[in-house]
C-alpha cells in the first residue's frame, strides 16, 4: 500500500499510456462498418442494394427484406451481373460482418466504390429489431 501511494503519478500515467494504446483498437471496433440505422437510411433515400454474402442455407434461415443473395465464393464472378449499377450504394451483410467485411475489398476492387459492410452483421440487424425474412 506504501508503494502505491508514494508512486501513484507513476501508476496514473502508467495506466494512461495504456488507455491511449488500447484506444485505437477500441474505436476500430465501433466502426467496423455502416450500423443498422445508417443502412435503413441508405435503403430508404438512396435505394441502396443489399447484396448478403452468406451461404445459401443461411440467406433461407434468415436475411434482410429485400437482399440479394450471392455467397461469398461466388461474389466475385456473380456480383457485376447481379447489381449493374455501380453508382448506387452497396450495403454487404453476413451473419456477424466478417464475410461482409472481406467481401467489401471485393466490391471495392470491382468499381463499387459505395459499398459498405453492415457492422455486426445479421445480428447487429437482429439486436436493432430490424424486420427479417425467411425463404
Amino acid at each position: 500500500m506504501k508503494f502505491i501511494v508514494d508512486n501513484w503519478m507513476l501508476i496514473l500515467v502508467a495506466l494512461s499510456s495504456g488507455a491511449m494504446l488500447l484506444w485505437p483498437m477500441v474505436q476500430g471496433m465501433t466502426q467496423a462498418g455502416i450500423s443498422p440505422a445508417g443502412a435503413v437510411n441508405l435503403i430508404n433515400r438512396e435505394r441502396a442494394v443489399v447484396v448478403d454474402v452468406s451461404e445459401t442455407a443461411e440467406f433461407a434461415a434468415g436475411h434482410v427484406g429485400g437482399a440479394k443473395n450471392i455467397p461469398f465464393s461466388q461474389l466475385e464472378e456473380k456480383l457485376t451481373a447481379t447489381v449493374k449499377n455501380k453508382t448506387l450504394p452497396l450495403i454487404l451483410i453476413c451473419q456477424t460482418g466478417a464475410r461482409s467485411g472481406r467481401a467489401l475489398a471485393i466490391a471495392q476492387k470491382l468499381g463499387y466504390q459505395q459499398a459498405q459492410s453492415l457492422g455486426g452483421g445479421l445480428g447487429a440487424w437482429k439486436t436493432a429489431n430490424l424486420p427479417i425474412e425467411k425463404a
